[in-house]
């Protein structure tokens, strides 16, 4: 790893934790049954920059370190969700295009995460594999989208090419 992957990297774990952190005024939607966390628009990072990888994976940890404060979830979460967002983020970076990469966040968190989102809030299993996916679609569908058309027409992009 050199310097420019790393501060790559770092720059996309302090952007995760701030928009996490402008959403704990929210309440749950930042962690309960119904997740609509913008930070997860940044889970198409991977496809175009491979740092974004331990980018999001450092992000998502330290979020979900603070956000045990507010939640009942506490290590499983803390772990687990970490450990979702990381193999998420290496399964996109290998997908074959953008739409296509969108599925591993949306999928992986919508299934693994609900179990012990589910148990913890006592909301039915599939309603909060809904509500997880649900949240991960419209992040995604909006936020990360928008930033990945951003990002494919700046300069950076097309000398990758």
């Amino acid at each position: 790893m050199n310097t420019k992957f790393l501060t790559k990297a770092s720059l996309i774990a302090a952007i995760y934790i701030i928009l996490v952190l402008i959403q704990i005024p929210m309440g749950s939607l930042a962690f309960g049954p119904i997740q609509l966390r913008i930070a997860e628009g940044l889970t198409l990072l991977p496809f175009i920059e491979a740092a974004a990888i331990p980018g999001l994976f450092v992000g998502c940890l330290v979020s979900n370190i603070i956000l045990a404060a507010y939640s009942s979830f506490g290590l499983v979460d803390i772990i687990g969700g970490s450990l979702v967002t990381l193999v998420a983020a290496y399964l996109t970076r290998k997908m074959p295009n953008r739409f296509m990469a969108a599925l591993p966040p949306i999928i992986l968190n919508g299934l693994i995460v609900s179990i012990w989102v589910s148990y913890f809030t006592k909301v039915p299993y599939m309603i909060t594999v809904l509500g997880i996916a649900g949240g991960e679609i419209a992040s995604i569908g909006i936020f990360g989208f928008t930033m990945l058309s951003a990002y494919e027409k700046t300069k950076l992009y097309l000398e990758k090419r």
